[in-house]
């Protein structure tokens, strides 16, 4: 199965212009046969908790039925981040597209003690099924979390989706989790990260590919928007780049 991670710099709290680049980036991984693509934390408002409550919609949110046509148009598994609309707080979510089916949600069931003025944790795993995979999908802190892995790992998941918005100094400790949870757990782990701006900071890119035995097997660099491709079967990974977009 071919697994494509896209590093992204969101522009802040501009879900449509984000919502053009994604679909670039979503055209050009169908191109290549992608089966599955995904993006950093909150990648159609950018990681901005402070406006979040003002940027939160819904699963069923118009503006996003452009990505369910490309699913079903290239049959291809779409997961976007954008804050959910709850009675609470929104939470930090992943709304996922697969070819033909209703669209799901994913929402962040781990939150940084930071996360917590801003935003309502999430009540339950999801996993994609498909014919190759079982997949499971985590988003930023949470993936870092022993038991947020293990639980996706006893739900029979063989490949770990993480969705982040992490800084520069917290790549090299992020690494090292991951390649401890690919090999105790023998999954795949890929990792989206975010670049440009995240919270009044910059994010530290440096997306990532991790096989079973916990050897990473492919790295983005940490400044540049790209998309990482992973095949399942060959094991083999590719780069694929955009032109930057108009100003």
């Amino acid at each position: 199965m071919k697994l494509c991670a896209v590093q992204y710099a969101s522009v802040t709290g501009d879900i449509e212009a984000n919502l053009e680049r994604h679909v670039a980036f979503i055209e050009q991984a169908a191109a290549h046969d992608t089966e599955l693509i995904f993006f950093p934390e909150l990648s159609l408002t950018g990681y901005e908790p402070s406006l979040a409550r003002t940027l939160a919609t819904h699963v069923e949110d118009p503006r996003l039925d452009a990505f369910q046509r490309l699913s079903d148009t290239h049959e291809i598994t779409i997961a976007a981040g954008l804050p959910l609309v709850t009675s609470a707080k929104p939470q930090i979510g992943m709304v996922v597209f697969q070819p033909h089916v209703g669209r799901q949600a994913y929402a962040k069931q781990r939150l940084h003690d930071d996360e917590l003025a801003y935003f309502s944790a999430g009540e339950r795993p999801m996993l994609i099924e498909t014919r190759e995979h079982r997949l499971a999908l985590a988003i930023c802190y949470e993936s870092l979390q022993p038991d947020h892995v293990a639980t996706a790992a006893s739900l029979g998941a063989d490949v770990y989706l993480a969705s982040v918005a992490k800084l520069s100094p917290r790549m090299d400790e992020a690494y090292a989790y991951y390649a401890t949870f690919a090999r105790e757990h023998a999954m795949t782990i890929l990792m989206a990260n975010c670049i440009g701006p995240c919270d009044g900071e910059t994010g530290g890119g440096r997306s990532a590919a991790w096989i079973d035995q916990g050897k990473r097997v492919a790295t983005l660099d940490g400044t540049q928007e790209a998309m990482l491709l992973l095949d399942t079967a060959t094991l083999a990974t590719c780069v694929l780049t955009l032109p930057a977009p108009a100003a």
